[in-house]
């Protein structure tokens, strides 16, 4: 892995830009690397993936800097009471995002705009040749990993989560699923990211300059884990909760995990990465709940995972209605489209056994208990 600086050149020789905005990204940035380089144990595929992956951010940061430097009118754009997805992972979150990305009326960010954001998607005609290249990088990871391919379906036109856009401020769990580095999983744990939340409304801002104004439909279980630091950079935020039992979910996205880490590391540990799933998420479920506590809870409408598996147009007419929002026909029928067409990938993934991870579930339980009982209430 390359050092700090050299990463840092090859970006702006990429993109002829030097200016990469505020060096909050710095602290992060300089953590990742030393980690990697230290603990990964990355292949040599890895070393170059991991690689492209950092000077991308960086290259996307340049970018972003210096369109608005030459358009200050951006910093303009209204980003006005969005509607986040959070919960544990594995909750049915994606299926919930891919729901309500058919809203016509609604923006989502897609993937392929969440892996290069530059220029600004209402400047280039159609058809974009990033989603070629999105196309193109999907295709990849199904070919290097067709198992994190069925594990995380998604479509480089559809809703994606907000992973890229935090990974600009170098703080996201995102660097995490794909090598092993725990040093900078503990930093992470406890940093900061006002600075990451307050980048990613400016990017956002970037993403809708120039076209009709729609709410933002966002989504990412990190949030979960950070609503004190997102909540300053989207005080009028209103949020969609997505409920499964913690047991059923925690073997699920350790194996996500391993799957993701397997690809760039011989060397996948299943009980460190499992370890440090209990420990991030149980960890964020306490925020989370001392958040709603904080006088936040009127701002949450909560979904069963099950009730959404059994009934998903009904769900989101109920979440609609809170939202005080309509359901269209057009919305309607999209989601019912969606749903009929990703069937297959709805089916439940064959879990490895807790043992494999060194996971005792009755230990974990304790961890959760409050959750699990209050959730219970927010859902029946």
């Amino acid at each position: 892995m390359d050092d700090v600086d050299d990463l840092l050149a090859a970006a702006r020789a990429e993109t002829s830009l030097t200016d990469f905005g505020e060096d909050t990204f710095r602290e992060g940035l300089d953590l990742l690397v030393d980690s990697l380089r230290k603990e990964a144990r990355l292949t040599a595929v890895g070393e170059f993936a991991l690689r492209d992956i950092i000077v991308r951010l960086l290259r996307n940061r340049l970018q972003v800097e210096d369109w608005y430097h030459r358009h200050p009118e951006i910093d303009g754009e209204v980003i006005e009471r969005p509607l986040i997805g959070l919960g544990l992972p594995r909750t049915g979150s994606t299926a919930l995002a891919a729901l309500l990305g058919e809203d016509p009326g609604a923006r989502s960010l897609v993937q392929w705009q969440a892996e290069e954001p530059c220029p600004p998607p209402s400047t280039v005609p159609a058809p974009d040749p990033r989603i070629a290249r999105s196309q193109a990088k999907s295709a990849m990871t199904r070919q290097l990993s067709p198992k994190l391919a069925t594990m995380q379906p998604s479509s480089p036109t559809g809703p994606f989560e907000d992973h890229d856009l935090m990974g600009l401020d170098f703080k996201s769990q995102v660097f995490q699923a794909f090598a092993q580095i725990p040093s900078y999983s503990s930093w992470l744990l406890d940093a900061d990211l006002t600075s990451t939340y307050r980048y990613e409304r400016r990017v956002l801002k970037l993403l809708q300059w120039g076209a009709e104004r729609r709410p933002w439909r966002l989504k990412c279980p990190t949030h979960l884990v950070y609503l004190g630091h997102l909540d300053q950079a989207f005080p009028d935020a209103r949020f969609v909760m997505t409920h499964r039992d913690p047991t059923e979910v925690l073997v699920s996205v350790a194996d996500v995990y391993a799957t993701a880490a397997a690809m760039f590391s011989d060397e996948v540990d299943p009980h460190y990465l499992a370890a440090l799933n209990v420990e991030q998420w149980s960890v964020g479920m306490r925020r989370a709940l001392e958040f709603r506590d904080a006088g936040h809870d009127e701002r949450f409408f909560d979904l069963d995972f099950r009730a959404v598996q059994r009934d998903p147009v009904g769900e989101v007419r109920r979440l609609y209605a809170w939202l005080g929002e309509p359901v269209t026909g057009p919305f309607e029928a999209g989601m019912r489209r969606w749903w009929h067409e990703n069937a297959e990938n709805r089916e439940e993934n064959v879990h490895p056994d807790p043992a494999d991870f060194g996971l005792d579930l009755d230990e974990v339980r304790p961890l959760f208990a409050d959750y699990v009982t209050r959730s219970a209430r927010w859902t029946a």
